[in-house]
């Protein structure tokens, strides 16, 4: 598994790049490897997001970002949005005690 993280700061409407982005999401649903993704909002910096998604694998990954779908997706998001985007592995992984819950 590796997990995709992209910050996003916004240089346009919130509710537009939720929309935008909401269609992104549905493209990625579809594709071989995707197994799941969050998109978060910074409490006190209203313009952060970030988006963390966890893919199958590298490769997978790859191949969706190449689809011919997704340049449309990508080019609208940067019409609303600088962003940075990585690739990790993970290292270390751990839940609360069910007590804790």
């Amino acid at each position: 598994m590796v997990t995709f993280i992209n910050r996003f700061t916004l240089t346009g409407p919130p509710d537009e790049f939720e929309r935008l982005f909401e269609e992104t999401s549905a493209f990625f649903r579809d594709r071989p490897g995707f197994l799941r993704h969050r998109l978060v909002r910074h409490t006190e910096q209203p313009a952060a997001y970030v988006n963390i998604a966890d893919w199958a694998d590298a490769e997978s990954f790859r191949a969706a970002v190449a689809h011919p779908g997704f340049a449309p997706h990508a080019a609208a998001l940067r019409t609303l949005a600088t962003s940075e985007p990585h690739l990790y592995a993970p290292v270390l992984e751990r839940e609360a005690a069910a007590a804790d819950r």
